[in-house]
């Protein structure tokens, strides 16, 4: 089948459509003016870095806080995610159960899941308005062995506690959200859509209010104990908390510790009333799917579908974007898959197209880390999962800065250190050969003839070190 191509080009980039739906990216805040003296200096004004500041603030007014971010708060990930605050264990439970117990593993992931009503109880007390809607997660398998790791994994979900996972035949499927070609799918009420842009946003200004400092316009260079070097000064801290995700690479001595994975997304014209009548998705669900090369969709808040995937996953040299465009074979792959789930949505236009780019630890699991003895912390390798777990991490670093031993500070994934990628062009190699044999296993799988995963999955995933 050929790629579809726009008839009018398609806008792209310009960091997001979620700021571009806000106006476009906000006015720039203060640089650091000079050398500075502070309590607490967090490098990263995305979601980790803000509600870090917003908890260790609330906790102690008379904290020092300086945040220093390198554009404005909310230019990564932050702003251009897919919008699910879901309650996903980055990495799995099954890694913790492995290391710390089960009780450790059950105990991840009630975090997770009250950190989901956490950031909605922040939003309405803080007046923030992002489009919240607790609709749930949605997942459909499309192929039969899709289907078949569909039922696996809900069989696995419901063998542990607080993962509330509904099994649904094509029929029940069809009742929700109507996809072309669903057999079944996985449902649970762990989730809410939320415009992230609105919430980064809306973040920003509360942790001002608070009385936090935040530098924007501000490269920190490098990190080390008591000081974040700048290009436009130095600020010394007690504590220096790193809280950068698919950005810190960039940092001096950290070119090898998180993996910049590429994400992106388009977003339709506003669809008429009729087509939501004939599909559904009524509860406004966070969907994706079963494919070994993943999308991921919102129904917004204007009624466009918001719809990613991953395009090119990685850039030689773990180089990062500097404005959010995408490749136009991936608006077309992406606007192809989007209307093969949708056949209905065929006549409307794509919007606007952008990239982004989230951590990925050499083990693919997230971690909250602080060294008492050198004031260092950081936080992140959220492999996409960050809109919730950037919460929980935020007030998990604020009890381990505040020296509070609480249940947070002794969640598994506190003091978790992965193994650093390996150098290039090995990273580079690995890592588009892991996504060439994930998209070969689902062409595979797409004939239908097996409901067996496809070898070269199992490939990927060895050379991912998933297993």
């Amino acid at each position: 089948m050929s790629e579809p191509t726009p008839v009018d080009p398609v806008p792209n980039g310009e960091v997001s459509w979620w700021w571009r739906s806000l106006g476009g990216a906000p006015a720039p805040r203060a640089p650091l003016p000079a050398d500075l003296d502070a309590d607490v200096a967090i490098v990263g004004a995305g979601y980790t870095g803000l509600w870090t500041a917003y908890y260790l603030k609330r906790a102690q007014p008379d904290l020092r806080i300086v945040v220093l971010e390198q554009r404005f708060a909310g230019f990564g990930a932050s702003g251009r995610n897919g919008g699910w605050l879901t309650n996903s264990v980055t990495g799995g439970r099954e890694g913790y159960a492995a290391t710390h117990g089960r009780d450790a593993a059950i105990a991840q992931q009630r975090a997770l899941n009250d950190s989901v009503d956490e950031v909605i109880a922040v939003a309405l007390r803080e007046g923030i308005e992002a489009d919240i809607v607790k609709g749930g997660e949605f997942e459909v398998a499309r192929t039969p062995a899709q289907l078949a790791r569909l039922q696996a994994f809900a069989a696995a979900e419901q063998d542990w506690p607080r993962t509330d996972v509904e099994l649904m035949d094509a029929g029940g499927a069809a009742s929700r959200i109507r996809i072309a070609g669903a057999l079944g799918a996985v449902w649970h009420p762990h989730c809410a859509r939320v415009h992230p842009a609105k919430l980064v946003r809306g973040l920003a200004g509360a942790v001002q209010r608070l009385g936090v400092t935040i530098h924007e316009q501000t490269r920190v260079t490098e990190i080390a104990p008591g000081r974040a070097v700048t290009d436009r000064g130095t600020v010394s801290a007690t504590h220096v908390l790193r809280a950068t995700e698919g950005f810190t690479a960039d940092l001096r001595g950290e070119h090898r510790a998180w993996l910049p994975m590429n994400s992106s997304m388009i977003v339709t014209d506003p669809l008429p009333a009729g087509f939501w009548d004939a599909v559904g998705w009524g509860s406004h669900e966070t969907l994706g799917d079963f494919a070994h090369v993943y999308m991921y969709a919102q129904r917004t808040a204007d009624d466009r579908i918001a719809f990613g995937g991953r395009g090119v996953p990685y850039r030689y040299g773990s180089r990062v974007d500097t404005d959010g465009s995408t490749q136009r074979r991936t608006i077309s792959s992406l606007t192809r898959l989007l209307r093969d789930f949708f056949p209905d949505a065929a006549g409307i236009p794509v919007a606007h197209a952008w990239a982004g780019v989230l951590g990925v630890p050499r083990d693919w699991s997230a971690a909250v880390v602080h060294d008492r003895t050198t004031g260092l912390g950081w936080a992140g390798g959220f492999v996409g999962t960050g809109v919730t777990a950037t919460n929980l991490a935020g007030r998990t670093l604020a009890d381990l800065v505040l020296e509070r031993d609480t249940e947070l500070t002794r969640l598994p994934w506190v003091g978790h250190r992965a193994k650093r990628w390996e150098i290039e062009p090995l990273r580079w190699t690995a890592v588009n050969a892991i996504y060439t044999a994930y998209r070969m296993a689902d062409r595979a799988e797409a004939s239908g003839r097996s409901s067996r995963t496809a070898w070269p999955a199992h490939v990927a995933d060895r050379v991912a070190g998933r297993h």
